[in-house]
């Protein structure tokens, strides 16, 4: 499996940025997709996740309303559409996927099987 993350960059506060992870290697059915953060000295905390079916989709609490996650099946593509950025979102980004949906662990980075190399966003106050 392989991840690729892009569309990371330099945005000012209160801009948008729509991230995307290329996925290959296999189907993706049962999978949850998802997307999490790591600034610098700081943990990888979770930003979004959805079923690979599209059924179900998770934010975080620091996301949720300035993000939407979907996904296109025919590109096998996962993106995270953020809005009204602020300077705390800088960090690294990265995609991950897990094979089956268990509701209770999307959340958890651990969780996660495999990992693409993150894209950087920036966010200038």
């Amino acid at each position: 499996v392989q991840l690729q993350a892009s569309g990371g960059g330099l945005v000012q506060a209160g801009g948008s940025l729509r991230l995307s992870c290329a996925a290959s290697g296999r189907t993706f059915s049962g999978y949850v997709m998802g997307w999490f953060r790591q600034a610098p000295g700081k943990e990888r905390e979770f930003v979004a996740a959805i079923k690979w079916s599209g059924s179900s989709t998770y934010y975080s609490d620091s996301m949720k309303g300035r993000s939407t996650i979907s996904r296109d099946n025919a590109k096998n593509t996962v993106y995270l559409q953020m809005n009204s950025l602020k300077p705390e979102d800088t960090a690294v980004y990265y995609c991950a996927a897990r094979q089956g949906e268990y509701e209770v662990v999307v959340r958890y980075a651990r969780y996660y099987n495999y990992w693409g190399q993150g894209t950087l966003v920036t966010v200038s106050s």
